[in-house]
């Protein structure tokens, strides 16, 4: 029986990538896409990745950082699927290699309990291209993971984790049930269960 319930935020529980967002409303899009598209595909170390395209904001003014995460969109039936697993009695935890100003403003409207994230420096109303965090590597989700079975006195069997990248790797071998959705190959490899079709809803079938 699922108690607890692991779920990346780019791409799985929000539909897009926060920083490709953010980047596009500083004109700097391309730029961070083409690192983000390497990073995904694990073709790029997870923290160098980070730090290049955190870089690339440098002077973004802090007021379009909040415009910009207060209207991220939510991937299709991520409500409902977080609200069934509540009703099951599952924790559900949110691990992303973004940022914390998006998963708090989305943890409001989607009601999973909690997320461990990455804060982006400001200093002076604006970014300062700097990055620190939880979840600055590659192997940061499978570290917390394991954080969190042993507070919460959760076994691997009891753990079910979901994502779409390279980096969420390192949290499946963790997992009894991993759910690749909507997943590059790299990350098929290391899942149980492949979901994709782009409703979150589907991962209900998978516990039923």
């Amino acid at each position: 029986m699922i108690k607890l319930c692991v779920f990346d935020f780019d791409s799985t529980l929000m539909d897009g990538e926060t920083i490709d967002i953010l980047a596009d409303a500083y004109g700097v899009g391309d730029k961070v896409k083409e690192i983000t598209k390497k990073a995904m595909q694990g073709e790029l170390d997870f923290f160098e990745s980070l730090s290049k395209r955190v870089a690339l904001l440098n002077g973004m003014p802090t007021s379009l950082v909040s415009e910009v995460c207060s209207n991220l969109k939510q991937m299709n039936g991520a409500k409902e699927l977080v609200k069934g697993l509540k009703e099951r009695g599952i924790k559900v935890i949110v691990f992303s290699g973004g940022f914390h100003i998006a998963t708090d403003l989305m943890r409001e409207e989607i009601g999973y309990d909690e997320s461990f994230a990455n804060i982006l420096h400001e200093k002076d109303g604006v970014l300062t291209g700097l990055v620190g965090g939880e979840m600055m590597f590659g192997f940061s989700k499978g570290e917390m993971i394991k954080r969190m079975q042993k507070i919460l006195g959760v076994s691997k069997d009891e753990t079910m984790c979901v994502g779409d990248g390279a980096n969420d790797a390192s949290m499946f071998k963790h997992a009894g049930i991993s759910v690749a959705f909507c997943a590059k190959e790299i990350l098929k490899k290391s899942a149980t269960h492949c979901v994709d079709t782009k409703d979150l809803r589907e991962i209900l079938r998978i516990l039923d």
